[in-house]
């Protein structure tokens, strides 16, 4: 019988772009694996996941085949081997690799296979295809080595297993998306009885722009199903021990419990805002506070990824803006214990409607005087931002900016969008949710953070009298109905008709969809939430003809 195999699962934060950086997290990681006899890391775990067009770069290249270098000399001296994620160079052509470092040297090399160009990813772009791979040898023991997508299709995993492979092991930068753990463990199922062998997947954790990364490592068994499964959110390292038996290799190690639902979607925004700040190097955010609840949610989000101290709030009344607004926003900031300040427009709107009153004159008031509003506050905000140094958060939601219910160069000038992938219902229920529940890695305090009148009053922009957001939109429960038909779903009007929605609301909702597209090619990028994410995700022309068919 084998003698027993340890690998070591390090779920690790890198920074795109930053090799030496991301280099110290692994050696970190070895340290604390001493005794195992592999430590298994994510995919591109030295260069960061996606490095997009910088991967093309000759000089980053050198760097880090340089660092590969220096890794690989470490283990010369004993401690765990390591299998890591890297661009790698062979024979002319640039590769998604995973390298075995043992004994002093790069001692074997696997490239990725199945290149992903969908979606958010665009690896044919960078990436030259390797071969389909033969298995690795270490300890004895052959290891099917693959790289994400390499598991996806079932190609790769039926070949490892022609040629001997008794362990599957796969290196993932797979980002989070709702209800992608159950696809991924589908998948993953299918490979491990496609294949008969057992499994084990390495996932990244951390932010990178739009993206972010939840860990949530696993192991399956041909026989046992989930045999292991790291935490979600979490980096750092899980020891897992592998016994070859009668009836082939069994996993002995930790089973984490899984965060799900809304509570995943709070901590990808905790985690993707904190990574995107923090990776940046802003001292803090600031944010327009309303009184309403996207703004609410938003700053809750800041203070339990960064600080209270750290967030700095700021309501900027207008005449149309109400007493119990200005009342909930106070509120808020009380609750998290964040500063807030107060800063009127109706200053600004004066100068505005002097400078204008000559190429104005005569014409009624309309949405102009409304932007004029959103901008005026923009200007305030920037302002604080540059001169404090601060980041500019903005506040919208993804049913707002999916048709256009936002302001250019007002509400949405900013630098992140907290909510960008979030539907305003799944804004209500998080902000429910986070009421009754403080995370773990939450800086924030426990308990209420989002008074109950924020939650349960009608939503508004408040730039005109008795104004509400149902003046110009459908209910928010109807409107996301058809928005996700018509974004996740790329639904035809007519397939939404036969689900009960109404006609002339469905053909509403899409020619505002499709007239906003040049609004968001100009919004801060955000953390993706769902499986189509405005920007990498879903990209549609600006000038669009099919319109017409609508």
């Amino acid at each position: 019988m084998t003698t027993p195999l340890s690998l070591a699962v390090a779920q690790v934060n890198p920074t795109v772009g930053d090799v030496d950086g991301n280099a110290e997290l692994i050696r970190s990681a070895r340290a604390e694996a001493y005794g195992a006899d592999l430590l298994v890391t994510g995919e591109l775990s030295l260069s960061g996941y996606p490095p997009e067009d910088l991967v093309l770069k000759r000089a980053f290249q050198d760097r880090v085949e340089g660092v590969v270098e220096a890794l690989a000399g470490e283990t010369a001296a004993g401690g765990p081997a390591l299998l890591v994620g890297a661009p790698w160079r062979l024979d002319g052509a640039l590769y998604n690799a995973a390298l075995l470092l043992a004994e002093g040297r790069v001692a074997e090399v696997r490239c990725k296979h199945e290149l992903p160009n969908y979606g958010v990813f665009d690896e044919k772009r960078v990436f030259a295809a390797g071969p389909l791979p033969k298995p690795l040898s270490f300890r004895g023991v052959e290891l099917g080595v693959m790289v994400c997508e390499d598991m996806w299709t079932e190609p790769v995993t039926r070949h490892l297993a022609q040629q001997g492979a008794e362990i599957l092991v796969v290196l993932n930068g797979s980002p989070f998306e709702t209800d992608k753990n159950d696809t991924r463990f589908e998948l993953a199922s299918r490979r491990v009885a496609d294949s008969g062998r057992p499994l084990i997947y390495v996932n990244l954790v951390g932010g990178q722009d739009e993206l972010v990364f939840d860990g949530a490592s696993f192991a399956i068994e041909p026989s046992r199903g989930l045999a292991f499964r790291a935490p979600s959110w979490r980096p750092g390292v899980t020891r897992t021990r592998w016994l070859q038996e009668e009836q082939g290799w069994r996993c002995e190690a930790p089973v984490e419990a899984q965060a799900e639902g809304v509570e995943a979607i709070y901590l990808a925004m905790m985690l993707g805002l904190r990574d995107y700040v923090g990776k940046n190097g802003f001292p803090g955010v600031v944010i327009g506070m309303s009184g309403g609840i996207d703004s609410a949610l938003t700053a809750a989000v800041a203070v339990d990824a960064l600080g209270a101290q750290r967030v700095h709030l700021v309501m900027m009344p207008s005449p149309y803006t109400s007493r119990h607004s200005l009342e909930d926003a106070a509120e808020a900031a009380g609750l998290l214990g964040a500063r807030i300040d107060e800063i009127g427009i109706s200053p600004a709107m004066g100068a505005f409607g002097q400078m204008l009153a000559e190429i104005f004159a005569d014409l009624p008031a309309d949405i102009t005087e409304e932007n004029v509003q959103a901008r005026s506050r923009a200007v305030v905000l920037m302002a604080i931002s540059n001169k404090l140094g601060h980041m500019v958060l903005t506040t919208g939601n993804k049913s707002e900016m999916s048709v256009g219910y936002a302001t250019l160069y007002g509400d949405m000038c900013g630098g992140y969008s907290v909510l960008k992938d979030v539907y305003k219902t799944t804004v209500y229920a998080l902000s429910d949710w986070r009421n009754r529940n403080r995370p773990a890695e939450a800086l924030g305090p426990a308990g209420l953070v989002i008074p109950e009148r924020i939650i349960s009053k009608a939503p508004s922009a408040e730039l005109k009298p008795d104004q509400t957001d149902q003046d110009s939109l459908p209910p928010y429960d109807e409107l996301d109905a058809i928005l996700i038909g018509l974004i996740e779903g790329e639904a035809s009007a007519e397939e939404l008709v036969a689900l009960g929605h109404d006609e002339a609301t469905v053909r509403r909702v899409w020619r505002m969809v499709d007239r906003a597209e040049y609004k968001r090619r100009q919004a801060p990028p955000g953390v993706k939430i769902t499986r189509r994410a405005f920007g990498r995700d879903r990209r549609y022309p600006i000038t669009n003809g099919f319109t017409r068919f609508i």
